[in-house]
């Protein structure tokens, strides 16, 4: 169905705005949301598209109620989504990790702004880097991408909500305020040409006596919706194949290995990076969002004078592409991290880099230029 939908074409759009007809081609029916800058365009927009194609809008009366409700209409079988910032992500953390154990598809987009609490509404931070992984109490593993640019908002949204059908697990857009409200060049290309992945269904009748909503024999488990007829427990407790809360270790281990094998299993179908000048770089740049448009202008300057930069754009943050950073680091003999934050990104970095590793740490409210990371890149070369 493609009624109302936008029409194949080249656009100038915002970013936010570029996200939600990503999002209504992907097949989103269903928002809930509190406003917050700097991503309430994205509620707005929403507000005034998701009835034009058959969806519904409620704007809820904070951001915990607004996780809780996308989660809800997830499990009735509609392709659901949130958009928030700071404090907003916070506080949608333990309704993120409900949705980590009962394995409910959806897509939240965070917009970064300057941090911590209240902070910089209305100016860019990246300083969610690592609440996006580790945000929620416990084992999972998250799915976490970072647009640098309007049409990245389009194309990153489509795969954010793929990603959350295949692998049956909330799904980050993790964005930035200025790319979010930058306007830029959007190609839309035909319907039919978009790779759109739905959840799988259960392919047995729901008045078997023994249906296990999730069956262990799968590593990503068909889902029964509400209203299909099936016996589904859904619980934010330690459950077994039945969902029903079950407290041995056994079953324990069984359910953490599976809530985290189903990702890792399938990280490098996952990960996207992009390699910028880096055949031979002896000084490599690993950026990603906002900050990676700095990045490459620094590179192409710092090659202008016979330094050997490059630059590994992380558009993938989560799961962490540690075989691609490795490798690009054997060659390189320093990598800088550029990031607007006190250093996030820099840590499974180091983890596995077999090279120094430099940060350059950016207060929110800024972007850092391309002379600022120029400055380091001439510094390391010395």
């Amino acid at each position: 169905m493609t009624e109302g939908l936008i029409p194949p074409g080249k656009y100038f759009m915002q970013g936010n705005v570029a996200c939600v007809e990503a999002a209504l081609i992907a097949g989103c029916r269903f928002f809930a949301g509190y406003p917050i800058t700097p991503s309430s365009e994205i509620l707005q927009w929403m507000s005034y598209r998701l009835p034009q194609v058959g969806g519904h809008f409620i704007q809820m009366e904070d951001e915990i109620a607004s996780i809780m409700a996308v989660l809800g209409a997830s499990n009735a079988g509609v392709k659901s989504m949130t958009a928030t910032s700071g404090p907003g992500f916070s506080l949608m953390q333990e309704g993120i990790g409900f949705g980590m154990m009962t394995e409910t598809p959806c897509v939240i987009v965070n917009v970064q702004r300057g941090g911590p609490s209240t902070g910089i509404p209305t100016l860019v931070g990246q300083g969610d880097v690592m609440q996006a992984r580790w945000g929620s109490h416990g084992d999972y593993e998250a799915i976490v991408y970072a647009p640098n640019n309007v049409q990245e908002m389009f194309d990153l949204t489509i795969k954010a909500f793929n990603a959350s059908e295949e692998y049956r697990q909330p799904v980050v857009l993790l964005a930035d305020q200025v790319i979010s409200h930058m306007y830029g060049s959007l190609t839309v290309p035909p319907h039919d040409e978009i790779k759109i992945v739905n959840r799988k269904l259960p392919c047995v009748p729901p008045n078997i006596p023994d249906f296990k909503p999730f069956d262990a024999k799968y590593e990503v488990p068909p889902m029964a919706l509400a209203g299909m007829g099936y016996r589904v427990h859904v619980t934010g407790l330690t459950h077994d194949e039945r969902g029903y809360p079950y407290y041995t270790h056994e079953v324990s281990t069984w359910c953490v290995k599976h809530l985290v094998s189903k990702v890792r299993n399938n990280a490098k179908k996952i990960w996207e990076v992009e390699h910028f000048m880096l055949e031979d770089a002896d000084i490599v740049l690993i950026s990603y969002g906002i900050t990676s448009r700095s990045s490459y202008q620094a590179v192409k300057i710092a090659r202008s004078e016979g330094i050997k930069a490059g630059m590994l754009r992380l558009i993938t943050l989560w799961p962490f592409p540690d075989e691609i950073v490795k490798k690009v680091s054997e060659q390189a003999k320093v990598i800088v991290v550029p990031e607007i934050n006190m250093g996030q990104i820099i840590h499974p970095v180091r983890e596995v880099a077999e090279c120094l590793v430099v940060g350059l740490s950016w207060a929110p409210g800024a972007v850092p230029t391309p002379d600022v990371i120029l400055d380091t890149i001439r510094y390391v070369s010395r």
